[in-house]
Order: C-alpha cells, then sequence, then structure tokens
C-alpha cells in the first residue's frame, strides 16, 4: 500500500501499520555452513593463527586502511584483538572458513548495531584476506549473514562503509544492497575524517536477492576452471549475461 495513502484521524501521512510485530531474534553465536565456506563464532585459540598467516599474505597494509585497528605487528597482536572482540556479543564476530582449502580461516566478518526491536541490523568489520578475496566463498559468506539475519526477523539489513572506500562500495552494489546516501563527517578513524555510506537491504527485496544468491552459489553456475558464466548482478536482474571475473 501507497505509505501516502495512509493517514491517521488528524489527516496526516503515516507509515504502513506493522501487524503483530514483536521484533527480531538476538543473533547468537551459530555456526553457518555453505559449499564454500563455514561461518563460526570467532574463537582466538581456533582462529587467531590462520588467520593472521592469510593476512600476512597481503602484499602490504591497504587492506587496513579503511578499518578502525589494524595492522597488528605481529601474530600475538593479533591473538590479543581477537580475544578481546571474540567475546562481545555486539559486534558479534564470526570467522570465515574455507571448506575447500583444509578448512582454514580466511577472513572475519560481524553483526553490529543490533536492533531487534527495531528489526535493524548491520554487517561490518569485513576483512578478507588474498585467500578470500574474489572468490566465491567470500560472495557466499555474506549471502549466509544475510540470509540468518532476515531469517531471524530483521526488517533491515545495513551496509556502512568510509565514503572514500570504493571497493567496499562496489561489494555493497554487487550484493544487492541499496544506497541511502551520505553521512558528512560521520566519524573520526584513524585521526583522519570520515563520511560514511549508508546502504541497505530490506525484508520485501530479500526473495529476490535470495534467488539471485542462491543461482550464482550452484555448482552450473562456474566453469571447470572456477570461472564463473553469470554475474551475480546480471542473476538478479534476470538477465543471461555472461562473465568471467569473480567481481
Amino acid at each position: 500500500m501507497d505509505v501516502a495513502s495512509q493517514v491517521n484521524r488528524f489527516g496526516q501521512p503515516v507509515g504502513e501499520a506493522i501487524d503483530g510485530w514483536g521484533g527480531a531474534v538476538a543473533p547468537s553465536p551459530v555456526v553457518l555452513s555453505g559449499r564454500f565456506c563455514r561461518l563460526e563464532p570467532l574463537d582466538a585459540a581456533r582462529h587467531s593463527d590462520a588467520l593472521f598467516q592469510a593476512n600476512a599474505a597481503c602484499a602490504d597494509d591497504r587492506d587496513w586502511t579503511y578499518l578502525p585497528y589494524g595492522p597488528f605487528g605481529d601474530a600475538g597482536e593479533y591473538r590479543q584483538w581477537v580475544a578481546k572482540v571474540s567475546v562481545l556479543p555486539d559486534p558479534l564476530f564470526f570467522a570465515i572458513v574455507d571448506v575447500r582449502d583444509e578448512h582454514r580461516a580466511v577472513g572475519v566478518a560481524s553483526f553490529l548495531r543490533i536492533a531487534v526491536d527495531a528489526g535493524s541490523v548491520e554487517v561490518g568489520h569485513i576483512k578478507f584476506s588474498p585467500l578470500l578475496q574474489a572468490r566465491p566463498a567470500a560472495t557466499e559468506a555474506m549471502y549466509l549473514l544475510m540470509r540468518h539475519a532476515f531469517t531471524l526477523g530483521f526488517r533491515r539489513y545495513e551496509w556502512k562503509c568510509d565514503a572514500l572506500n570504493a571497493a567496499s562500495r562496489r561489494a555493497a552494489e554487487r550484493l544487492g544492497f541499496v544506497y541511502e546516501g551520505l553521512f558528512r563527517r560521520a566519524t573520526v578513524v584513524k585521526g583522519r575524517n570520515r563520511d560514511t555510506a549508508w546502504y541497505s537491504v530490506v525484508d520485501t527485496e530479500w526473495p529476490r536477492l535470495e534467488t539471485a544468491f542462491k543461482a550464482w552459489l550452484a555448482e552450473d553456475n562456474f566453469a571447470t576452471s572456477g570461472d564463473q558464466l553469470r554475474r551475480l548482478e546480471a542473476l538478479r536482474g534476470g538477465q543471461d549475461e555472461r562473465g568471467t571475473a569473480l567481481d
């Protein structure tokens, strides 16, 4: 129903009524399994060494530029950070484990700003090592988190990033997030101003996105070389566009 057509007894336009809304269920430390990866509750003893080694495959420190922490000087320092954040309920961190590569932890992501009463949750603290970047497991990890959020009853799934982080903005758009606007001078990160770009997916958009994710992740969408046959954006748009890069 058109929101503008709904009015209260004073003749004022009001938002649609959400009948029976009781809030979402808060996410808990669970395991989320897929074909390419598995998300596990982040654990210092289990994951920190593998994650530090995976991140060490970076040629330089550019992957840490837009994160509020890092790079870390050694494995011990990184382990201390993992031990600190892994016990938090918000952000709720997950290790991304590559099930096709010796079940090694190769990245992290989290739920944060969890607002069960409003039905809103954000995905963030995303740090993919070179062993995960531009691979099917990276897309699947984002799909598994998004699916879990909507299964828990969240109405709104957010992505926020430094407005200058072009790679993060491209990733949000590829995954189907809708750009909502720019929050100017939103915060200070590592002594620098950060304007924050806001993106979201809402519950009414999820069924179409889920269909596209499933089609993209399907075995028949990959050549024997491992290259994708159809791009995620094309599947979301209902086209039969073909490509090769896992962009």
